[in-house]
């Protein structure tokens, strides 16, 4: 089983130009869109989060059932339920407003241990920013990480939501050691102001680089570097690409047995073209629909 840990909110996305145009909700929060993109693919999936007992909260639980995950680990709280206002650009480029005080995720404690199946644990977000519910993820990620379970970090960048940048850059640099696969948008590497080879000597196995339009990169620590084109379509906006790409590499990992580090120093330049074109393929059919809706295992093939 793949666990995913962090947020699940209520993205309102507008329904044409201007500043009072309607807003259409839509589920989504990093973490609860890998989850689900996970749960369509086919893989054993955990979600692992504080989510409100309000509505929101509830279309929020029924998605990822529709989407087979397994919410037995997910935590309730009567605090209201999450809100990001998306911004679309010209180019489908998705950017966020949040609403984000007293909410139920916020609220988030480390359980006392993981699904005894569980093969790999995720992380990424708000989840990782916003205190108190922070620490705790963090002390999950790390008690994972030292029980020999698969990490997996993307950072997903909100600065809005960072109070204090160089705080939260010395922070990040501290979760290295506890992450087996760094997976981050040439956005948030500019804004963390690192490389993928200062990250992997701090820990990491393999560093994944998402490029927009242009593909995906993969460096590892043998030096080497593992590129693939991004795939043609008609972009309507972008919201959730980045975290089917999170879904798509865990599910490939998966699906060859190689969701430890070694296994992934072991993976050929081969066996990456094939993992990174797969992501390449997801993150494009979600690209062309509006919202964050992740393919299923129909429409693709590892």
């Amino acid at each position: 089983m793949i666990v995913v840990a962090g947020e699940a909110l209520i993205d309102l996305v507008p329904q044409g130009a201007g500043a009072l145009v309607g807003l259409q909700p839509a589920l989504g929060g990093g973490p609860y869109n890998t989850a689900v993109a996970l749960g369509r693919l086919g893989s054993p999936t955990a979600f692992c989060s504080r989510v409100s007992s309000d509505a929101f909260g509830e279309a929020l639980l029924n998605g990822l059932r529709e989407a087979g995950v397994d919410v037995s680990s997910v935590q309730r709280g009567a605090e209201p339920t999450t809100l990001a206002v998306a911004s679309i650009d010209a180019d489908g480029s998705a950017s966020y407003s949040f609403y984000v005080e007293g909410t139920a995720d916020r609220l988030f404690t480390a359980p006392a241990q993981l699904p005894d199946e569980t093969r790999a644990v995720s992380f990424g977000t708000c989840s990782l920013v916003l205190e108190p519910g922070a620490s705790a993820y963090e002390e999950l990620m790390r008690t994972a990480a030292a029980r020999g379970v698969f990490t997996t970090l993307d950072p997903n960048i909100r600065a809005g939501l960072i109070p204090d940048a160089d705080a939260y850059r010395a922070r990040f640099k501290s979760w290295l050691p506890s992450v087996a696969l760094l997976k981050l948008s040439e956005e948030d590497a500019l804004w963390l102001g690192g490389t993928p080879r200062e990250w992997l000597a701090s820990g990491p196995a393999a560093v994944v680089i998402t490029q927009g339009g242009d593909g995906l990169t993969a460096f590892t620590r043998d030096g080497s570097a593992h590129s693939v084109p991004g795939e043609e379509v008609e972009v309507v906006d972008t919201i959730g690409a980045g975290d089917t790409v999170n879904a798509a590499l865990l599910h490939g990992l998966a699906a060859r047995d190689a969701l430890s580090p070694a296994a992934l120093a072991d993976l050929s330049p081969e066996g990456w073209t094939d993992l990174l074109r797969f992501a390449a393929r997801a993150a494009a059919i979600t690209c062309s629909r509006a919202g964050a809706e992740p393919p299923y295992a129909s429409e693709l093939s590892v």
